[in-house]
């Protein structure tokens, strides 16, 4: 890794980091797109809390729908595994150690959230019809259904710790870096902390959980997204960090 200070080898790293830059911007904007329709839009349109019944015929109904937005959670769930490698990559010169532990959370938290996704298909299956469900009535079913959907709803907030110290391990780091403004890391250290505080909140306290915690990640994460795709990082300070690193 001594050769990025050498002069002689920027032509090699200068287009591929900021490749990375750009093509991180790009999945920050394509994860956001697939996330927001498929675990905000169309959650919205299927999901009656207080109402197994409306539910169940939501699913019947718009089941095309309900595919659309499982199929929106995979390509956001690949972006966020592509996106740990490249935040690593673009973060380790501050700090090789700590890039690679806020990969490893955001890896970590995205799995989890994959496991809970499950709960989310399993209305399909209950509600399908299958001739060895004939023994449970249809109400038992509808219920059946919205319980998996409030056992995703309950999963997906349990451990939303993971992503919330991935993204404050990430703003420390930016806020470090030199090659990306300051307040974008205080931003994202915020939002971490936000999706901290409504993890220990749904625990200790559901009463107070409320999602709109969560909105604090929008601005810096919309603000990085842009960012990256307009601007990238400053290369020239990249590599010096790059050079004189010790980790």
């Amino acid at each position: 890794m001594t050769a990025v200070g050498n002069k002689d080898h920027r032509p090699e790293y200068r287009p591929s980091v900021q490749s990375y830059a750009r093509i991180t911007g790009v999945l920050f904007l394509l994860s956001f797109v697939a996330g927001g329709f498929g675990e905000s839009y169309v959650p919205s349109k299927l999901i009656e809390s207080a109402d197994a019944a409306a539910t169940a015929e939501n699913f019947r109904v718009l089941n095309s729908l309900f595919r659309m937005g499982f199929l929106g959670y995979l390509v956001e769930a690949s972006c966020d595994i592509a996106l740990s490698l490249l935040l690593y990559v673009l973060l380790r010169p501050v700090h090789k150690n700590l890039a690679l532990l806020a990969a490893f959370f955001g890896l970590i938290g995205t799995a989890l959230f994959g496991f809970a996704e499950l709960f989310y298909f399993a209305p399909s299956l209950v509600l399908g019809g299958a001739p060895y469900l004939k023994t449970f009535t249809p109400d038992q079913l509808n219920a059946l259904a919205l319980l998996s959907l409030k056992l995703y709803g309950t999963g997906s907030g349990i451990f939303l710790v993971f992503f919330g110290m991935a993204w404050v391990l990430r703003g420390y780091l930016i806020f470090q870096s030199g090659y990306l403004p300051k307040f974008l890391g205080i931003l994202l250290t915020l939002g971490g902390l936000a999706f901290v505080t409504r993890n220990f909140a749904l625990v200790l306290a559901p009463a107070y959980s409320s999602g709109r915690l969560l909105l604090l990640m929008l601005p810096g994460g919309l603000l990085l997204t842009l960012w990256l795709l307009v601007k990238g990082i400053d290369i020239s300070k990249w590599e010096e960090k790059m050079a004189v690193s010790p980790w």
